[in-house]
């Protein structure tokens, strides 16, 4: 999946440009109930506005607030103007681009195309774990060698299950596969447990949601 696929198209994001003040912005930010917005100079992407950086700059400037207004441009609170997702970047990419920051800019060649935000991050995560759907999860593991994934994919195509997700995580020893599985429930599912225990793989946990 790319950082297009999940993006907010620049036409239905809240933007601001830089030659707006920075009591506009805050402004902005505070009547969308929004935590940072992109600033833009004729299209041209120049960073972001996050308002905790924005309060915490007027926390230590040592000003008072009518002094912190009158003497600091919106410019001098705009941040990550270097960091930012192309249009053909992966998903995973906004992970680690992201970290804590509420909304990483897609740009190409400079141009704001639109924002891939937290919240369409864990958007991503429910529909890969299926949370949204009932169904039976199923978590074991496996140790790390050659082929267990074909493995599962065989034993899933035995009892003709129905996959809703399937999502796998390295154990921090590197020598086991965690596996997280999540099924259509149906009524073979003990059968399931007890074929996966015969062909090498350690049920963990396994719950219905």
């Amino acid at each position: 999946m790319f950082a297009k696929s999940v993006m907010i198209p620049k036409e239905k994001c809240i933007t601001i440009e830089t030659t707006e003040s920075l009591q506009t912005a805050l402004d902005l930010l505070e009547k969308n109930q929004i935590d940072a917005l992109p600033v833009l100079e004729n299209g041209i992407y120049k960073g972001i506005l996050n308002r905790y950086i924005a309060y915490r700059a007027f926390y230590y400037c040592g000003l008072s607030k009518d002094e912190f207004q009158a003497q600091t441009s919106l410019m001098d609170v705009v941040t990550r103007e270097d960091i930012y997702l192309n249009i053909e970047a992966v998903f995973e990419d906004s992970l680690i681009l992201l970290n804590d920051f509420p909304i990483i800019a897609v740009v190409e060649e400079n141009q704001f195309l639109g924002l891939v935000t937290r919240f369409d991050i864990m958007d991503q995560f429910r529909s890969a774990f299926g949370m949204d759907r009932p169904g039976v999860r199923i978590t074991f593991t496996s140790v790390e060698t050659k082929g267990q994934i074909a493995r599962v994919s065989d034993i899933i195509q035995k009892f003709h299950e129905s996959v809703i997700s399937l999502v796998t995580f390295d154990e921090s020893d590197k020598l086991l596969r965690r596996i997280v599985l999540k099924i259509e429930k149906r009524d073979n599912i003990q059968k399931f447990l007890n074929e996966l225990d015969r062909s090498g793989f350690r049920v963990l946990h396994m719950e219905e949601d």
